[in-house]
């Protein structure tokens, strides 16, 4: 099933954005924006866990630093969804953490149902518009790991998806940052998508997974091109397995440079 996550219209009243409803399937609870689509989910029993393979695929980044410096680093979201990147960016990996989301019923229920903390030091939910949230200047070449999943409730492609908007992300990225982005792999706008991506980050810094079974993929961007050796890659990926228990040894035999 297609699991997508927000939308991205300020100009809209809030009486226009989606209801937020819920499910559950035995130890499983589910986020939904008014149709059958999962916008996210949550392990009730281990609410700081990712449940979704896509959304552990957005944490590929790690891959990429030294793991010893990921609790000093800054992570965002731009779009909250079941907030399971956002949660685990600050509870697992201890990051100070940020995410953009403009639809209050979607912070509320990930508040009442789905264990997000209250904002703090190192935590804040940002009720905004994504476009125009990305482009303040206090983010600017401040943000290690930005994670993009920005669509509508209907499910039919990323709302928030130009050159320009992928450039303004690659704004906020520090030097050895990355930016990693949910797409439909399987339908017509992911190459649209990819090659917005290239145009804004340059072919050689653009790395994309397989789809998921149910057809998600994960584009990942950095902010400055980093090919490591497939043994450098591989002892990374067992550090980040063992320390956080994400599938990272897995994601080699499924991620690489689309160039």
């Amino acid at each position: 099933m297609k699991s997508p996550a927000s939308i991205s219209a300020r100009q809209r009243k809030a009486s226009a954005l989606p209801e937020v409803t819920l499910s559950e399937d035995g130890e499983v609870r589910f986020l939904h924006l008014g149709t059958e689509w999962i916008q996210g989910s949550m392990i009730i029993d281990a609410p700081f866990e990712i449940e979704l393979d896509y959304v552990q695929r957005m944490m590929a980044w790690l891959l990429f630093v030294d793991p010893d410096s990921v609790g000093k680093r800054r992570a965002m979201q731009l779009g909250l969804g079941s907030a399971a990147l956002t949660k685990f960016c600050f509870k697992a990996l201890r990051m100070d953490t940020t995410a953009v989301e403009i639809n209050p019923q979607v912070v509320a229920a990930c508040r009442g149902w789905f264990k997000l903390p209250p904002d703090g030091r190192r935590l804040r939910v940002l009720l905004a518009d994504a476009g125009q949230e990305i482009r303040q200047a206090a983010h600017t070449g401040r943000i290690d790991a930005l994670q993009v999943d920005l669509y509508d409730h209907e499910a039919a492609a990323p709302v928030l998806d130009s050159p320009d908007f992928y450039a303004d992300c690659r704004s906020t990225l520090t030097d050895d940052g990355a930016m990693t982005v949910n797409l439909f792999g399987r339908d017509a706008s992911f190459e649209r998508s990819l090659q917005s991506i290239c145009a804004a980050f340059g072919q050689d810094a653009v790395w994309a997974f397989k789809p998921t079974r149910e057809g998600n993929t994960i584009v990942l961007a950095q902010r400055t091109p980093d090919r490591p050796t497939r043994m450098a890659l591989l002892a990374r990926a067992e550090t980040v397995q063992a320390r956080w228990g994400l599938p990272a040894v897995k994601w080699l035999r499924l991620f690489k440079p689309v160039a």
